[in-house]
């Protein structure tokens, strides 16, 4: 992507609102990174561009359409920062929990990272820094000090460009982005290595597996040292011993569900998973999975329980017929 273009001429007539519109794609993913929710980055975005739209005649053309919108959109997200806490993932709250149902509780005060429907390729989408466990790094941050790191570090601009964005100096940008740097730093918060782009003969015999309940087959498609999470479940499982013992534990329901493709989360695999219903008759839903990859094998699993919320946003069936 691009970076911002520079100061333009004062001649610059009001921007139509197709012109703002064709930018919604990458403020949704700034949105995103800086609020960890799909739901709450769309409407930060209508947000953004209604408000461009209502303010078009006083556009003055000093600064180019898109750093006008970014402006905006930064404004909107650090009003929105203001009445709520940062968003987390269990690996967030504490250590690692024992595979055993009486650690299953969820934390009603606790907002959660949320998916994003992202194509890997999509540059805006840039899969390290729209990844889940960054997400959630971010969300450390204050939030003037996310918005210089997203702005500076993912969208590449420049520490003039932020300060006049932000209505501040360069030296207060540098300033921010050292403090955002070492927070994450100090507390191993960074993206981490690459993950791996995961071939589809991986993702095949994953769900195969999977459908199966073979634990030797998915043996050697998970790292032994793999996580599990299930938010809005504060537990998360490190390892594949105790995911397994998981699996054919407490969440032995699981065994004999279908689990169908849904596009990428993230920048990483997603599939709906439906569990056999008890009606007897057909799979009810149960969790989004997001899959992440690195070494030519699974690393990480993400279920994401509330069917009702995100199943929609990636165009998943409410259930599956036998």
């Amino acid at each position: 992507m691009a970076r911002m273009g520079g100061l333009e001429g004062a001649t610059q007539t009001a921007p139509a609102f197709g012109e703002l519109e064709q930018h919604r794609r990458e403020l949704t993913a700034y949105c995103y990174r800086m609020l960890g929710s799909p739901f709450e980055a769309e409407d930060a975005v209508q947000d953004t561009l209604l408000r461009a739209w209502r303010s078009a005649d006083k556009f003055e053309g000093r600064a180019a359409v898109r750093s006008w919108l970014y402006r905006i959109a930064t404004n909107v997200c650090l009003d929105q920062l203001k009445s709520r806490e940062r968003r987390a993932r269990p690996m967030d709250l504490g250590p690692a929990g024992e595979p055993v149902i009486e650690n299953l509780n969820t934390l009603p005060e606790v907002t959660w990272i949320e998916p994003l429907p992202a194509d890997p390729a999509d540059v805006v989408m840039s899969r390290e820094t729209i990844r889940l466990a960054f997400v959630a790094a971010l969300q450390h941050l204050p939030p003037r000090q996310r918005a210089v790191l997203i702005l500076c570090e993912v969208l590449k601009w420049q520490a003039s460009e932020v300060a006049e964005l932000l209505e501040t100096s360069v030296a207060s940008v540098n300033s921010a982005l050292q403090r955002a740097r070492a927070t994450l730093e100090t507390r191993d918060l960074s993206p981490g290595q690459p993950l791996d782009q995961p071939d589809q003969e991986l993702l095949e015999r994953y769900v195969k597996a999977f459908e199966r309940y073979d634990m030797e087959a998915l043996t050697s498609l998970i790292h032994e040292d793999a996580t599990q999470s299930m938010p809005p479940y504060d537990l998360w499982l490190s390892g594949r011993d105790h995911i397994f013992t998981w699996w054919w534990g407490p969440g032995i329901a699981c065994k004999g569900s279908r689990v169908i493709p849904a596009g990428s989360a993230n920048g990483s695999p997603a599939f709906g998973q439906y569990k056999p219903s008890e009606s007897g008759s057909g799979y009810d839903p149960w969790a989004l999975q997001v899959v992440e990859v690195a070494d030519g094998r699974i690393a990480e699993l993400t279920f994401f329980l509330d069917t009702d919320r995100v199943f929609p946003l990636f165009g998943l069936p409410p259930r599956l017929e036998s």
